[in-house]
């Protein structure tokens, strides 16, 4: 739900005021069509600073965490992706935020955790430069594993019976200092926000480097990442389990849930004339250019329609930006005889791109859903609310009538929602 919507052109829609990724109403109003759609979770992302970009919408602007405690207020059932850096915040607080949060919302909370990339973000907290890929995905690990930890730290219903005459309502073995001394943080503990609905928040996590693989095997419930063919999910599904068992946890307890853009039209010509519109482009020849320039290449040099190879899409593990875009390119190019029409297709963004009309798009989720190389989807509108509503309205009841989308909020919190194993009870025996 991030701002006016996914394209970088949302902002002057018509059905909207331009200025809306800074209006409480307009959030209210997506946040209600998502749980009116039984969404599992809205997430916004973050960067604390003003991109660079000035001729699209403004992509961050309000606080995940103050937004969605005012959301939660006004919005039941629907759980909430914050995200908020391991670089640039404390552990110790950032874990009282959420788990505040988590007790007001009642078990709703999830934490996306990013190492910030961005050199605009490292001069808005300091001289220092922003840290290499691998210190960051150093910090990054310990400070979830002192969250985590806090999180832990103070347990109630340890206590047997705190209501009896001269029990106290914690002691030594309920509320535990967790005397953490590390490469980046000296944390004593224990937290003073207790266990919540859900035990703690669940944890999200984005990277696409090897670093971050490993950082959401070790940790991750759910993975948002960018995956655009079937076989490049279904390799790293196996390759983020295959990390989450080499750090000795259950495999099959990770989400995966890569993000997808919808543009749905009553005709799949219509969708594609929308999809390029919402580029600012005039026809699809100014589209597939655009997406070429995107990766360094020149369309008229290439051709429109010569399959590319996978050697035209390159990138760095060691580089400071984000590579999981173009890894993803990269890899469905070696797995499908592409051309670039055809890509400018298949990616938005960097994120899987399903055009057409709503059966169309519903069978295109269904697919990889079906054959078990996903488990959801994060959804991506182009334009809020306009294609949000649309969604709700034309998609969800195919997946609904599929057997693939719920109908209601049985469970009460994300973690249920998600089945996502307690881990208190492990903890609690390990420490007893």
């Amino acid at each position: 739900m991030n701002s006016t919507g996914y394209s970088g052109q949302s902002w002057p829609d018509a059905a909207g005021r331009w200025d809306r990724f800074v209006s409480f109403d307009h959030y209210l109003e997506v946040a209600r069509l998502a749980h009116q759609g039984t969404f599992d979770a809205v997430f916004l992302s973050d960067h604390p600073a003003l991109q660079a970009v000035n001729t699209a919408r403004p992509l961050h602007s309000l606080d995940p965490i103050v937004l969605f405690t005012a959301l939660a207020a006004r919005v039941p059932d629907i759980g909430f992706v914050i995200t908020a850096s391991s670089s640039y915040n404390s552990p110790y607080n950032l874990a009282r935020r959420l788990a505040s949060l988590d007790h007001i919302s009642g078990g709703r909370v999830i934490w996306n955790v990013v190492s910030s990339f961005n050199p605009d973000i490292a001069a808005n907290f300091g001289a220092a430069p922003l840290p290499p890929r691998a210190e960051r995905y150093r910090r990054a690990d310990e400070f979830v594993d002192v969250v985590k930890k806090l999180w832990h730290s103070w347990d109630l219903h340890a206590i047997t019976d705190p209501q009896r005459p001269g029990d106290p309502l914690w002691d030594d073995f309920s509320a535990r200092p967790i005397d953490h001394h590390g490469e980046f943080f000296d944390v004593r503990g224990p937290l003073n926000v207790p266990l919540g609905p859900q035990s703690h928040p669940l944890i999200a996590q984005a990277g696409a480097s090897d670093a971050g693989i490993d950082l959401a095997g070790r940790h991750a419930d759910l993975v948002y990442a960018s995956l655009l063919g079937k076989q490049a999910a279904r390799e790293f599904g196996d390759h983020l389990r295959a990390r989450a068992t080499a750090h000795g946890r259950d495999p099959g307890a990770i989400r995966l849930l890569p993000g997808l853009v919808p543009i749905v039209a009553d005709t799949a010509e219509q969708a594609r004339r929308r999809h390029e519109q919402l580029n600012g482009h005039a026809d699809e020849a100014e589209l597939v250019t655009a997406v070429a320039a995107r990766f360094g290449l020149v369309a008229a040099e290439i051709g429109f329609d010569t399959v590319l190879v996978p050697e035209l899409f390159t990138f760095d593990e060691d580089q400071q930006g984000p590579i999981g875009f173009t890894r993803a390119v990269r890899d469905l190019v070696a797995a499908e005889p592409l051309t670039l029409r055809q890509l400018a297709r298949r990616a938005e963004g960097g994120h899987r791109l399903v055009v057409g009309t709503p059966d169309q798009v519903a069978e295109q989720i269904l697919d990889w859903w079906r054959a078990g190389v996903v488990d959801g989807y994060t959804v991506q509108p182009p334009v809020l609310t306009d294609d949000l509503r649309l969604f709700v309205r034309d998609v969800i009841p195919l997946l609904r009538a599929a057997g693939a989308f719920a109908t209601d909020y049985p469970e009460s919190t994300v973690r249920s929602r998600f089945d996502i194993p307690d881990p208190v009870a492990a903890h609690t025996t390990a420490t007893v």
